[in-house]
């Protein structure tokens, strides 16, 4: 496949090598000359090989052939009439291998503060700080200007509402005759599953039971939903005083009449202890009590929207009668969690765009509920269109949305991912940016509905006037078309974009564009296989910092260069070692390492 004259020029330091059979007399131009891009795959099959004494394409362009050479050949001197001469650049010497798709992590920076001084801030050389008078000629001749003007209070932090969020020590849980909160123990009414299952014709039965941590070697059926109980005190959404026990979460796992598991791309079902990543934002952490809502739904309803849909609605009944005691409840508050929307005016605006599920079937998921994780009073973003919807970052802190999606347990996003979201509470804390909001989209089946809502999403990013973006995505395959567009349409405003995903082996990009060159890599398996582990392979805090560091980079001009060919995590390692990280513990059929 011969390249264009735009891709090109991202290649004239690679071999120059012939796309098919050119004969004598023949000028070379970029029409003669095989992609760079596919030369590893044609090496793996055996129908390319590259010589020693291939010329680079720089050297070729222009030149006239001497004979007839065959194609897929490499370009050497001795049939050209001439080679062009070339400048040698140094090879730089600080430079970081990019992730799977993409990434490139620099931990280095420079800014003109209000001070006058240029300040040149270098991680790798374990802190270095230099502050250099505006004006001074730096090393290699680059002479950086004084500002026009300096913004007065640049950055200031300005507070737009606040939610507090408090944490209630929960110790126990049982099912009992009664629901109550007590001295840090819940008790449910054993008899609220009928009435709970009365609330969707599609909900056959319901069952509860409890699963303290050292009990988790049980089998599960798949896991649906992993969902906080938390409720509103004061104020609506997002701002005002939340409640959230501490110590105890919802597990919702479910299948219909006849045994099938309610999911799709792999199933969750197993022991429980070897079926969840304990400690993850969407999971049960490792000491917390685990409340069963076990469903079973109408036969054949399993790969609709109404079947799943009823488990989450049935499951909610029960959670909100725990919730109303939780409203009342005086306990021991663990710690207060203040989250704040603000602006710094003057810093970089920014916004996190969550591509999530709407293709229908089980795909889908509730925005805005009336309760913190709820589903009542919620909208479907399916039947929204798909759309982007902005919320402010405290509203998604503050359980704004409930997950429906029964896509691949490892990369599935639950419900309680959400409400502590690590891209979320990172942008919102970092000082260096403005972080405007969170923009979620939905992901249609259709692909004319795909460029509809992506076009959409094009325009917002343009109509919010930001200086960067960072776009994620749960699961993988379909959804990765609209996730490129998305990518695409911030690229094509001059936007800098930041793509965050799992791709690794199983789920490696199947479409691309040319502003998809800053992509950080969600993979925790070994064989980079979705391997059905519940909310493994997802948005991590580790993963969020190099998602941030890398929108810097890419906002200051700092050049990514192109990712190896294959997913290797040894890459995503040197860039965490870089940002002060821990390495990345991957799964091995189910075992850590």
């Amino acid at each position: 496949m011969s390249i264009t004259q735009e891709t090109l020029k991202h290649h004239l330091k690679d071999p120059a090598i012939f796309c098919c059979r050119r004969e004598k007399g023949a000028v070379i131009g970029a029409a003669d000359l095989e992609d760079p891009g596919l030369f590893e795959d044609m090496i793996d099959a055996g129908l390319l090989t590259l010589s020693d004494h291939a010329l680079t394409i720089e050297q070729v362009l222009g030149s006239t052939l001497l004979t007839d050479v065959e194609a897929l050949t490499p370009i050497t001197k001795d049939v050209l009439d001439k080679i062009n001469q070339v400048e040698t650049v140094p090879t730089p010497t600080a430079t970081v291998k990019d992730e799977k798709t993409t990434e490139r992590t620099m931990t280095s920076s420079t800014y003109v503060g209000g001070t006058d001084m240029i300040h040149v801030n270098i991680d790798k050389l374990e802190g270095l700080s230099l502050d250099i008078p505006v004006g001074v000629a730096l090393a290699g001749g680059m002479q950086v200007p004084a500002p026009v003007a300096v913004q007065e209070n640049k950055g200031e932090k300005h507070v737009i509402r606040k939610l507090i969020k408090k944490h209630i020590k929960i110790v126990d849980a049982e099912i009992g005759k009664t629901t109550s909160i007590k001295n840090g123990k819940i008790t449910i009414d054993g008899a609220i599953v009928k009435k709970a299952a009365a609330e969707d014709p599609l909900c056959v039965s319901l069952t509860l039971d409890v699963i303290r941590p050292e009990q988790r070697h049980i089998y599960t059926e798949t896991i649906m939903d992993v969902c906080p109980i938390a409720t509103k005190i004061e104020g609506e959404l997002g701002e005002g005083i939340t409640k959230v026990a501490d110590g105890v979460v919802f597990m919702l796992t479910g299948v219909d009449e006849d045994g099938v598991q309610v999911h799709e791309f792999g199933s969750s079902e197993g022991f429980l202890d070897e079926k969840m990543y304990y400690g993850h934002p969407g999971c049960a952490d490792e000491n917390d009590i685990i409340i069963r809502c076990h469903a079973v739904i109408k036969r054949l309803s399993g790969m609709t929207r109404p079947g799943p849909f009823a488990a989450h609605k049935c499951q909610d009944y029960i959670i909100q009668a725990i919730r109303d005691e939780l409203k009342k409840y005086d306990g021991e508050v663990l710690r207060e969690e203040v989250c704040e929307d603000v602006r710094r005016k003057g810093n970089p605006r920014v916004v996190l765009v969550k591509e999530i599920m709407g293709q229908g079937a089980m795909h889908d998921n509730v925005l805005c509920p009336m309760e913190p994780c709820g589903v009542q009073g919620g909208q479907k973003n399916v039947d929204c269109g798909n759309v982007p919807i902005i919320l402010t970052p405290n509203q998604v802190r503050d359980g704004s949305i409930h997950a429906l999606t029964c896509i691949g347990p490892a990369t599935k996003e639950m419900t309680r991912h959400y409400i502590r979201e690590p891209l979320v509470e990172g942008l919102a804390m970092d000082e260096e940016l403005d972080l405007i909001g969170v923009v979620c989209i939905g992901s249609p089946q259709v692909n004319d509905e795909k460029l509809w809502v992506s076009e959409r999403l094009g325009s917002l990013l343009e109509g919010l006037d930001i200086d960067g973006c960072i776009i994620t995505t749960e699961g993988f395959g379909n959804n990765h078309i609209d996730f490129i567009q998305h990518i695409g349409q911030a690229g094509k405003r001059g936007i800098p974009v930041v793509g965050v995903s799992f791709c690794a082996y199983q789920g490696q990009l199947v479409v691309g564009n040319e502003y998809a060159t800053a992509m950080v890599e969600e993979n925790m398996d070994m064989g980079g296989f979705e391997n059905n582990v519940a909310g493994c392979s997802c948005v991590t805090k580790e993963v969020a910092v190099r998602a941030i560091q890398m929108l810097k980079n890419k906002m200051a001009g700092v050049e990514v260069l192109q990712a190896p060919k294959k997913w290797n995590n040894d890459v995503i390692n040197k860039n965490n070692k870089l940002l002060g990280l821990p390495e990345t513990q991957l799964l091995d059929n189910g075992t850590l390492h």
